[in-house]
């Protein structure tokens, strides 16, 4: 839109809604003005034929009248006397009515462009400068950029709904935008991770094989030696493992699944007995709808990461709970594992989730990643609060009637 050829079209056509009023009512009064001249010329007629009327009053006066005729004579004389002064003054009235007729149209017709002026300026700055506003906002949403968070340009209270309703677009937008960028990135990630885990399965049997074979036959040294490989082939054959379920989403319909159960069954299962576990969960809990298998490997990964973080040493606390907030408009449960290691820099808090991406010695970097996979597949979201020298709390958000899963 341009803004000073739009303003200026606005100021026109508001000017001249407003003008027509005051060339009405200047035309009613020109018109006014016209009826009233012929009447002043006609009062001077008037005058002439008064004149004559005299005249011939005093010509039948000098005739021998009776008094009965002289009387009429008298009351005619009067009435003409009377009409007379009417015109008379009738026409010193429009003498002066007429120019002031005129001169208070201009006036009037004037002010009313003046007052027509101001008032369609304002109009137009009122309807014009929201309008402007609005239409460079369509311009930063196109290009992905934030809109202004400060004072809105003035404008009607509908230009004030409309703006709300537009920020709404936008953050609808923007989440939209990053999740289909963070679903296109998972998909890459996923497509690595199988292509990795297929490469790393295939030599990985006849390997074990052949060792099997050499284990028969092989003296004290070469046992030594087949040891570490057998060690090695092991954990190359979790790290393929890990690589293949991080390439796989949860496949199969979905089902209730009891979160304080899976938690507590999970927990026990994940945290050696040298530590101290404590888990909380809140009665009478609703169930969530998802895989259970998925979910108790999403949770069993971030234990076990709570335990590599304490050492094998401290306290690990699992709690499962109402969230304080609903998410994509559903119930939602909490579900939080902290730990009392030493927590985490904040600066890399937000790397966590990222596969491939480890701060731990031996770690594949899969353990959250596949955890937050899972978790984001049930329609949930991640957290993770971290101090350091204060531990560390990852938390999963889940609805508990999710709306149409992806995951079956």
């Amino acid at each position: 839109m341009n803004s000073p050829g739009f303003r200026t079209r606005l100021f026109a056509i508001l000017s001249l809604f407003a003008l027509v009023p005051a060339l009405a009512l200047t035309l009613v009064w020109g018109v006014v003005a016209t009826r009233t001249l012929p009447l002043v010329s006609g009062s001077a007629a008037w005058e002439r034929l008064a004149e004559s009327g005299r005249a011939a009053v005093g010509a039948v006066r000098a005739a021998p009248l009776t008094a009965k005729q002289r009387d009429a004579l008298r009351v005619h004389e009067l009435e003409l006397e009377e009409s007379v002064t009417q015109a008379r003054r009738f026409r010193f009235l429009a003498t002066r009515l007429v120019p002031v007729v005129i001169v208070s149209a201009l006036v009037t017709l004037a002010l009313l462009w003046v007052a027509a002026s101001r008032v369609a300026g304002h109009l137009s700055r009122q309807m014009s400068r929201p309008l402007d506003e609005l239409v460079g906002w369509t311009g930063l949403i196109e290009r992905g950029e934030r809109l202004p968070e400060g004072a809105a340009a003035r404008g009607a209270p509908e230009f004030a709904v409309l703006r709300e309703r537009m920020r709404a677009m936008a953050r609808e937008l923007v989440v939209g935008r990053d999740r289909a960028i963070e679903a296109e990135r998972l998909r890459a990630y996923r497509e690595t991770a199988q292509r990795v885990a297929h490469e790393i399965k295939n030599p990985l049997t006849p390997i074990q094989f052949a060792i099997a074979r050499l284990r028969r036959d092989a003296n004290d040294a070469q046992r030594d030696a087949l040891e570490v490989l057998e060690s090695e082939t092991k954990r190359l054959d979790i790290l393929a493992r890990s690589f293949s379920q991080f390439g796989r989403l949860p496949t199969g319909p979905a089902a209730e699944v009891d979160l304080g159960e899976l938690a507590r069954y999970t927990a026990r299962a994940s945290v050696p007995p040298e530590m101290t576990l404590t888990i909380d969960t809140d009665p009478g809990l609703p169930m969530v709808m998802g895989h259970h298998d998925a979910l108790q490997r999403a949770l069993s990964n971030v234990l076990l990461n709570a335990v590599d973080a304490c050492n094998g040493h401290g306290t690990i606390r699992v709690s499962v709970e109402r969230a304080d907030a609903p998410i994509n408009g559903r119930e939602a449960l909490r579900v939080a594992v902290a730990d009392s290691g030493k927590g985490i820099d904040p600066s890399l808090l937000p790397s966590i989730w990222d596969p491939y991406v480890t701060h731990k010695a031996g770690g594949t970097g899969l353990g959250l990643a596949i955890a937050r996979q899972t978790i984001l597949a049930h329609h949930g979201a991640v957290r993770a609060e971290s101090t350091p020298g204060g531990g560390t709390t990852i938390a999963f958000i889940l609805p508990v009637t999710p709306p149409s899963p992806e995951v079956g």
